[in-house]
């Protein structure tokens, strides 16, 4: 028998008191807080843990601090947009594979292409919906824990 908070119980009680498996961290980047709130409700009322920051060098912190599994990233911020953002993260060997999201109100070619040299792994236009959001994050990982 082993003892929590002074309470006696058994080794089958004991292992159905393990804490729940943390659910991957998504973080979601941008100067809009309106964009950063409506990305964490959707993405916390599915399971997933969230990350905010609102700039490009905030999230490069926040990156090495916390190792996301996902990245959202807006394009126009200001100080480092998404694109330097996204290519600063490439060029880093600890985060060179982790998936990074471009977020943007734009939905030309252009925009697109430029993305993807930057090394986006997906691109979402906004205004999102939840269910567009939610598709993109299963597309690039697995489920979040139950």
């Amino acid at each position: 028998m082993s003892h929590r908070n002074g309470v006696a119980m058994s080794a089958s009680q004991a292992q159905t008191q393990k804490p729940p498996p943390r659910s991957p961290a998504i973080l979601v980047v941008d100067d809009s807080s309106t964009i950063r709130r409506s990305a964490e409700i959707f993405l916390s009322q599915a399971g997933y843990s969230v990350l905010l920051a609102d700039d490009g060098f905030e999230a490069l912190s926040c990156i090495v601090d916390h190792e996301p599994a996902l990245v959202f990233c807006d394009i126009l911020m200001p100080r480092l947009d998404g694109y330097h953002t996204c290519s600063l993260i490439r060029t880093s060997e600890r985060f060179r594979n982790l998936p990074v999201v471009l977020l943007s109100s734009r939905d030309g070619i252009f925009d697109r292409a430029r993305g993807a040299l930057a090394g986006a792994s997906a691109y979402l236009t906004k205004p999102f919906a939840k269910e567009s959001l939610l598709q993109t994050v299963r597309d690039l990982l697995p489920p979040p824990a139950s």
